[in-house]
């Protein structure tokens, strides 16, 4: 019993051990108090301009006044000239959200107003100030079933702390009995309305524009990106962090990836406005990716061969056995490739006779950047080493094809892949966002990538 207890318990705790370690991000975008500033300045104009668009609703009522009776006002056709936010600031709330205090704004409206008091009938216009109006938000964050950002409004709450009305008219008086009337409606109505637009600018703009980060990018015909949300993102003190799943799979047939991604710590770094660690996983997910789509083929036919074999058509193809495994430390990007090398001779009717089978390895470095807000690379080759795995024509020398296939990787398969790796593969961003001052660093099992940000509106027809 105690036997079967503890097998019982060794593969519960191995079953756990394989889901603690897939939840382990391949893409971590980092967003530094910096970047959440950048972006608050963007979000305060767009509030702003919203809030200067407020629609009021006109105000009426009676007022009681002592030994004389009631006072019946009206106030229509308010007109919010403009709404002010001179001082506000974003924070962090650690395992929360964002936290947004907006302090000291102020607005200015017009509009009509009328009086009757007994025989006593009076009508004009008005203006009014409102100031030291404090506004604080709360933004939770989460992520949908898509795995696309979202954000919503926990709580808001909007104080005014001075409302000052100016009537134009002859009956100064009459005016001041319902003076606190209207300024009492008027601070109620407009604190319920700021909310109000808060909410919407929230739900509306600011939803819309997070559900423009791509969760998968088609990167070509063979692959593609897989960038979705792994967990809601997740605020400290310091920095807001989003983890993706940052995996590459085939467009053909999406399988199970054999391995999963390492723990990635990002460094306590701040000079930047985001920063993206992208793990060794992500870039091995790619090399299984395109493994899986048969994209790792190459075919010699060309008159390399013809000085060999001059009486024979050959052809060669490379292909991978199996996907190719690269490794990242502080010291760059290496990886180990293994080709095998089939060597065919073309028969008169077209048809393949397998002549030898080599196998190719070799040392392979790689050179990373950012360009248009795509990871770009180039790789560089060292030493290769040529083998016979297999022969269908007898024993015989390959070093004679050592130098045909270091001519054939440094003129056509090298800078066919390199071809590839300049175009890129894309990061995970929002619209109109683009990049500058770009980092890159190595750390182990991960790259890290720094960059500020800048962003364009889209200009409102």
């Amino acid at each position: 019993m105690a036997a079967r207890s503890l097998a019982v318990f060794g593969v519960v705790l191995d079953v756990f051990l394989v889901l603690t370690a897939a939840t382990n991000p391949g893409f971590v975008v980092r967003i530094t108090q910096a970047g959440l500033d950048y972006a608050h300045q963007h979000g305060i104009t767009v509030l702003q301009k919203e809030l200067a668009q407020l629609k009021l609703p006109d105000i009426s009522g009676d007022f009681p006044v002592r030994h004389l009776g009631k006072v019946h006002y009206e106030i229509s056709s308010l007109n919010l000239r403009s709404f002010q936010l001179p001082y506000s600031r974003i924070s962090l709330v650690p395992n929360v959200g964002l936290h947004v205090a907006i302090s000291n704004a102020f607005a200015e409206v017009d509009g009509n107003w009328r009086v009757k008091f007994h025989f006593i009938r009076d009508h004009g216009s008005f203006d009014l100030e409102v100031k030291n109006v404090y506004i604080k938000i709360d933004l939770k964050l989460g992520n949908d079933a898509s795995g696309k950002p979202t954000v919503s409004t926990s709580a808001c709450s909007t104080r005014i702390s001075s409302v000052h009305v100016h009537f134009s008219g002859k009956f100064g008086w009459l005016y001041n009995l319902f003076y606190s009337a209207v300024e009492s409606r008027f601070r109620k109505i407009l604190e319920g309305k700021v909310c109000d637009s808060v909410v919407s600018s929230v739900n509306g703009d600011l939803q819309r524009y997070l559900q423009t980060l791509p969760v998968t990018a088609k990167i070509d015909a063979k692959a593609g990106i897989d960038y979705s949300l792994v967990a809601p993102p997740a605020a400290t003190a310091q920095t807001l962090d989003v983890d993706l799943k940052g995996e590459f799979f085939s467009l053909a047939h999406r399988g199970a990836v054999p391995f999963q991604p390492p723990a990635l710590a990002l460094p306590p770094d701040h000079d930047r406005m985001v920063y993206f660690g992208a793990s060794s996983y992500f870039f091995n997910t790619a090399g299984f990716a395109y493994h899986a789509a048969g994209a790792l083929v190459f075919e010699i036919t060309d008159s390399m061969l013809d000085k060999m074999y001059p009486n024979m058509l050959m052809k060669l193809r490379l292909s991978a056995p199996s996907a190719p495994f690269l490794s990242i430390t502080p010291g760059g990007i290496s990886l180990q490739p293994v080709a095998d090398i089939q060597a065919y001779a073309i028969l008169p009717n077209t048809s393949l006779a397998p002549l030898f089978l080599l196998s190719l390895t070799g040392n392979v470095s790689a050179t990373i950047d950012v360009k248009s807000g795509h990871i770009v690379g180039k790789l560089s080759v060292g030493r290769m080493k040529l083998s016979l795995k297999h022969s269908d024509v007898g024993t015989f020398q390959v070093r004679m094809l050592q130098s045909i296939m270091n001519v054939y990787a440094s003129s056509i398969l090298l800078p066919r892949v390199n071809e590839r790796l300049a175009e890129g593969f894309p990061l995970p961003l929002p619209d109109r966002i683009q990049l500058s001052n770009i980092l890159v660093q190595f750390h182990q099992n991960f790259l890290l990538l720094g960059a500020d940000v800048h962003y364009t509106p889209r200009e409102r027809r």
